[in-house]
């Protein structure tokens, strides 16, 4: 949801993480939609794919990206961190994790503006 809020914004940006999913969760792409950005061509990528790489600002979103995210080799300007929690661990029914996942949304867009 960040990586598609940046892109919105104009950054170009890239999402990656440290154990990723084979497909971008439903509900994520469910709740981006509804504000209008469409996430459903994202892929999950592996970091690995990105630490040689020049970044101007690597973000983490999530405490355990934090802890265990390798050591870029690559230049980075600015690094920070802010942890949200995972939508994707939410209990309930369909109705309670959409809710959850809108929660997050609002807050990574809101985080995404003051960045």
């Amino acid at each position: 949801m960040a990586e598609g809020f940046a892109l919105k914004t104009g950054w170009l940006a890239f999402s990656a993480g440290t154990k990723p999913e084979s497909e971008v969760n439903p509900f994520a792409i469910k709740v981006m939609a509804e504000v209008g950005i469409d996430i459903s061509n994202h892929h999950p990528k592996p970091i690995k794919e990105y630490l040689d790489d020049d970044f101007y600002l690597i973000t983490t979103v999530c405490d355990n990206a934090r802890e265990s995210c390798p050591v870029f080799s690559g230049k980075c300007e600015k690094n920070i961190h802010h942890s949200f929690i995972d939508p994707a661990i939410a209990p309930g029914n369909n109705e309670e994790k959409l809710e959850v996942f809108r929660n997050v949304r609002d807050e990574i867009r809101e985080w995404v503006k003051k960045i």
